[in-house]
């Protein structure tokens, strides 16, 4: 905002001029900053405040504004309007580079490129940055690193004092030029809400304040189709493949606040140009975003392929193959334990369900023992990195997750394993088949090729996948696919309360509390306040003291919410404190990271190999080189500052985000504050992520609401249809 000469006098404004000295504090979502500045005339430093994004010490700053008193801080300058100029001495020059504003750069090596070319360094660096390498140990990958940052970092001021003038948080312009480049502002100028698809963090709504602020209409066409899409994408984050299209219209309509007849123009014209797509489930118009679309049409297609094709592995002699195997293993199988053996050692494509205890280890290995008698080629997969650990360590035989089976392309984008290039096996074994969303399975299949057997293992009463779909549960209900459902609980199990608890609450019955030694514990906490105080001594000593847990790597929290005294965000603090109290941290979009903390990757990146779910631990921080290496599972995996959004703090985290994964111990806080996420599924999956113990805290009352409450929300799909249709054709 700038103001004219009789407005300044009216509002009493003044003007400042002065060398920035020091950032006293800044905040990154909104600019806010505290500086202390040298004026000439004034003998002591003086503070002043305002939203001054990137403003570094070294630069000269003429401040707009107004003089004011802060009660614990004294007298201040409130600035309103400021322009800045990069310093031109040798001091400020120096001070500019060592403020952290280029990454690598620290005051040692600051002090170096300055004594050396003095108060011509700008000029070497915006023209000639390979003269750097005249400053004796400097390489040529520091020099172009050091280039690309002063040029980036340039760019980024402009670009957040464009976003400032939007009203818009200027702690987005990093993200932002990371992807856009120098074409940043002319991408947001040109369509603002691309930044709702392409940024990890910015939301519609920050994208729609930014089109309010150039003038785009509220009902302008752009908008509404860009609703529409928004609103189908994050209905997939709810697990939604595709969604009714009247319900669709009536969500845009409430979001958006426009009238359905321009909703309903923008979805027919969205599936014209193929963005989305439109068709009838049982005769209901039902609306996709396309590559949900896709993938659903694909698994259906896929499935077809591999059932009608044979398999090149020779048949099996079951009636000697089978007590064979149970003498090898030391095994008397039940009767359908050898139903499912002889299932996936005969067909192409199987599915084995069941809960804890039922057997499906003993059956993968009898059959991995079967068929390393005809082949080699057999692969071991699961979705995550703890589930694969877990399935290799059972099997004695390497297991991959599915992402790096499937090896992505970093060339390219997508898998290098696909229909031309197919990944080499006559048989592969997928473990936790419930946690696999649509668009992976459909990576998945298309990989295998047309001869290889598959065996899907999983339990289709845990939780559905994190991401879109229900796919095990959608192949099982098309009846299309041949499947074994595991029901008996094995003599060695039953001693487990772990296991007979899971099953108890799986069926609608309350779970045993009364056993104070076993492997299931429950420990009472009235309100949210007590449990909390009751779940940190557990954690920290009690639990490590009596069972030798280690209290970060052994022991996991497991919560139904985000927020409230025991949800993941506030329990996160409250242990990071308690197990991880180190006085140095780093502040980031309004998170804190410790070295040694237990962290959690929240979104896929495939640049990284790393994926959403993973848990790992914060090997260290440096603050020169603005990085943050963090270890999963022996990987070491480098975060530049800016991508910390996608990491939190995971000694508590939800059980949906757990799934796939198990710990030593499992701590459940649950209170009937949580009554919206109290569902038996929900229940079942926490618990059933335990291996050695699991410790309820809070009310039995809340636990029975949990065990009762089997309305879980179903999720809209297309895929059963779609299977039922197109394996129907191939039966033909």
């Amino acid at each position: 905002m700038t103001f004219s000469r009789l407005e300044r006098i009216s509002i009493g404004m003044e003007q400042i001029c002065g060398t920035i000295e020091r950032v006293l504090f800044t905040n990154a979502e909104n600019g806010f900053t505290v500086a202390k500045i040298k004026m000439r005339q004034e003998k002591d430093l003086l503070s002043i405040v305002g939203t001054l994004p990137g403003v570094q010490p070294g630069e000269t700053i003429i401040c707009e504004g107004t003089w004011k008193h802060h009660p614990q801080h004294g007298r201040q300058f409130e600035v309103h309007t400021f322009s800045l100029d990069t310093p031109t001495d040798v001091g400020g020059i120096e001070k500019y580079l060592s403020s952290g504003l280029i990454k690598g750069v620290g005051p040692s090596f600051a002090k170096k490129i300055v004594g050396y070319f003095g108060n011509r360094t700008f000029e070497i660096l915006d023209s000639d940055p390979d003269r750097l390498l005249e400053i004796p140990g400097i390489g040529e990958k520091k020099i172009q690193s050091i280039a690309e940052c002063w040029h980036a970092q340039k760019s980024i001021r402009t670009l957040m004092l464009f976003l400032q003038s939007k009203q818009i948080r200027c702690s987005y312009a990093q993200k932002i030029y990371k992807v856009y480049g120098d074409e940043s502002i002319s991408k947001i100028q040109e369509n603002p809400y691309e930044l709702a698809r392409s940024i990890f963090g910015i939301g519609f709504k920050t994208a729609d304040e930014l089109a309010n602020h150039l003038g785009i209409a509220h009902d302008a066409p752009q908008r509404v189709e860009a609703g529409v899409q928004h609103l189908l994408w994050e209905l997939s984050q709810e697990g939604h493949t595709c969604f009714p299209e009247r319900d669709l219209i009536e969500h845009v309509c409430g979001f958006l606040e426009v009238a359905a007849e321009l909703i309903e123009q923008a979805i027919h014209l969205l599936d014209e140009r193929g963005e989305i797509v439109r068709n009838p489930i049982d005769e209901i118009p039902f609306v996709w975003v396309k590559p949900l679309y896709l993938s659903e049409v694909g698994i259906a297609r896929e499935f077809a392929r591999l059932q009608e094709t044979p398999s090149l592995l020779r048949s099996i002699d079951h009636e000697k193959a089978l007590p064979w195997v149970a003498e090898m293993m030391r095994i008397q199988p039940a009767k359908e334990q050898v139903s499912a053996i002889i299932a996936c050692t005969s067909e192409k494509v199987h599915i084995i369900t069941g809960g804890p205890g039922t057997g499906k280890s003993t059956i993968t290995k009898a059959i991995l023992r079967i068929t390393e008698k005809l082949t080699e080629k057999i692969l071991l997969a699961a979705p995550t990195g703890r589930a694969a650990k877990r399935m290799q360590e059972i099997c004695r035989k390497k297991a991959s997750t599915i992402h790096s089976l499937l090896e992505f392309d970093f060339k390219n984008g997508g898998f290098k394993r696909n229909k031309k290039h197919p990944l080499d096996c006559d048989l592969i074994l997928i473990d936790e088949a419930s946690m696999i969303d649509t668009q992976l399975m459909y990576n998945l299949l298309k990989a295998i090729p047309d001869h290889a057997r598959v065996v899907f293992i999983g339990d289709i009463d845990q939780l559905p996948s994190v991401g879109a779909g229900s796919v095990l549960k959608d192949v099982i209900a098309s009846e299309r696919v041949s499947v074994t459902q595991l029901e008996q609980i094995f003599r060695q199990a039953r001693g487990s309360k772990i296991v007979t608890n899971a099953h108890r609450i799986n069926k609608g019955i309350f779970p045993d509390l009364d056993d104070v030694s076993g492997d299931f514990l429950f420990y009472e906490g009235k309100t949210p306040e007590t449990i909390l105080e009751r779940v940190i001594p557990l954690i920290k000593s009690e639990l490590p003291s009596k069972y030798s847990f280690n209290p970060i790597d052994d022991i996991q929290v497991l919560t139904p919410m985000k927020r409230g005294i025991v949800g993941t965000e506030n329990l996160n603090l409250a242990l990071q404190e308690a197990l991880n109290p180190k006085p140095s941290s780093l502040e980031r979009m309004g998170r804190r990271f410790r070295i040694g903390d237990k962290v959690m990757q929240i979104k896929n990146n495939y640049d990284k190999g790393i994926y959403n779910g993973d848990v790992g631990r914060i090997e260290y921080i440096d603050f020169e080189e603005q990085e943050v290496a963090v270890l999963f599972d022996g990987n070491e995996v480098i975060y530049d500052f800016v991508e910390l959004d996608e990491l939190m703090l995971a000694y508590a985290v939800s059980v949906h985000k757990y799934q796939g994964s198990e710990c030593p111990c499992i701590v459940i806080p649950i209170h009937t504050s949580h009554f919206k996420l109290l569902f038996r599924n929900l229940l079942y999956t926490g618990i059933t992520r335990g291996r050695k113990l699991v410790v309820l805290v809070g009310t039995k009352q809340a636990i029975a609401i949990a065990t009762k409450n089997d309305n879980v929300q179903n999720r809209f799909t297309g895929l059963k249809t779609l299977l039922q249709t197109q394996l129907a054709l191939a039966d033909r």
